[in-house]
Order: C-alpha cells, then sequence, then structure tokens
C-alpha cells in the first residue's frame, strides 16, 4: 500500500488526489484540443466542489489559476483568463513601517503622549481645558492598572508636567473637572425598579 505521504506532493492539496492525479493526466495529453477539453472538465469538477461560487467570475478566474499551479505551468492550453505567473506566487509582503519612538512610561503607552501632545498644541480655552482633564483621568486610570495601589494626584500632575515638558499643570479648575467627569461618568446608576416598588409600599402604608 502506498501512503499519501509516500506520493508526490501536492501544490493544492485542499482539492484532493483526485483532482491532482486529472491534472497530471490532463499535461500528459499529447493532443492540444483534447487537453483543452480535458481541462475544462477539470475546471467543471472542480468549481462543482464549491457551487455556490462556481459561477462568480472572479472565482473562476482563480480556478484557472488553481489549474496552472497544481500542473506546475506545463499546461499548455488556452486560459480563458490571463493567469497568475510562476515567479508571483511566492511574493514578500511589504514591510510595515513602526514608530521607532521611545515611550518614557510604558503603563501609559503611546496613545496618550501623543494627547498630552495634542493638548500642548490647543489655545487656552475650554476644549483645553477639558482634554487636559480627560487626560489625567486617564493617566490615573492606566496608573491603576499596573500598580494596584491607590494613586496620589500629586503623582499624576508630576507625570503630566514631565510628559508634557511642564507645558501642562494640574490646576484646581483641572481637579474640579476631573471631579466632574468622574461623578458623570462612574456615578452608580439608581434601580428604578426598587425605588417605584418602595414608592408603592409607603402609599399603601398610608392608606391603613
Amino acid at each position: 500500500m502506498q501512503y499519501n505521504t509516500q506520493q508526490k506532493k501536492m501544490a493544492l492539496p485542499e482539492y484532493g488526489r483526485s483532482i491532482q492525479n486529472m491534472v497530471d493526466y490532463a499535461v500528459t495529453i499529447q493532443d492540444r484540443a483534447e487537453r483543452q477539453r480535458c481541462a475544462n472538465t477539470i475546471i467543471n469538477v472542480m468549481g462543482n466542489m464549491f457551487p455556490h461560487l462556481r459561477d462568480v467570475p472572479e472565482f473562476k478566474h482563480k480556478l484557472w489559476d488553481h489549474l496552472a499551479i497544481m500542473s506546475d505551468f506545463k499546461l499548455d492550453i488556452d486560459y480563458p483568463y490571463e493567469i497568475i505567473r510562476k515567479d508571483n506566487l511566492v511574493t514578500k509582503p511589504e514591510s510595515i513601517p513602526y514608530p521607532n519612538t521611545q515611550i518614557r512610561y510604558r503603563h501609559y503607552g503611546r496613545t496618550m503622549e501623543v494627547l498630552i501632545k495634542k493638548a500642548c498644541e490647543l489655545p487656552e480655552s475650554d476644549e483645553k481645558r477639558n482634554l487636559v482633564a480627560l487626560i489625567c483621568n486617564h493617566l490615573k486610570k492606566d496608573y491603576m492598572t499596573w500598580n494596584k495601589d491607590t494613586v496620589d494626584d500629586r503623582k499624576i500632575a508630576d507625570d503630566l508636567a514631565e510628559l508634557s515638558d511642564g507645558k501642562l499643570q494640574m490646576t484646581d479648575d483641572i481637579l474640579k473637572l476631573m471631579a466632574e467627569r468622574i461623578n458623570l461618568y462612574y456615578r452608580p446608576r439608581v434601580n428604578n425598579q426598587n425605588n417605584n416598588r418602595n414608592n408603592r409600599n409607603n402609599n399603601n402604608k398610608k392608606r391603613f
């Protein structure tokens, strides 16, 4: 018995050994017209493996590309599409440029440094003060993520001043805005259902 691991390696194993054998046979056919008919039949069989895609033009183009690949580009037929070139099969993707800038405090991350830089560029306004308050609150949250102990506002003020090169300061107005934002977004929600039930109970007691 001959195992698959002992046979010729398949370029596209997802089509199976039977399709690969059909392609190998088509390459050996001497008559060009017969070879063309055999290739068309192989494409139909390959398309039947994906019936929901076989009539999509882009997918049919891909099938002919796969046929050429499985024949190691030795199948001499009239392809209905311009098939992929052999030297384009193995192409390295373009390298992605990564920033080489150093992050001063990794627990704050690069995004906070970008926000601080943007805040430094803004003119003095309510928008800038709100942004600085938002930055300070995020600095506190990021600090607490990596340091489970409580964090003092003085530490956040020092880090803010350092990261902004002294251009941003945690003033009393900023501290007030920070507290307002915390009360606005982190205030515990009132259970209206319980309140309504308590009100009904109180009204029933008044009746008696």
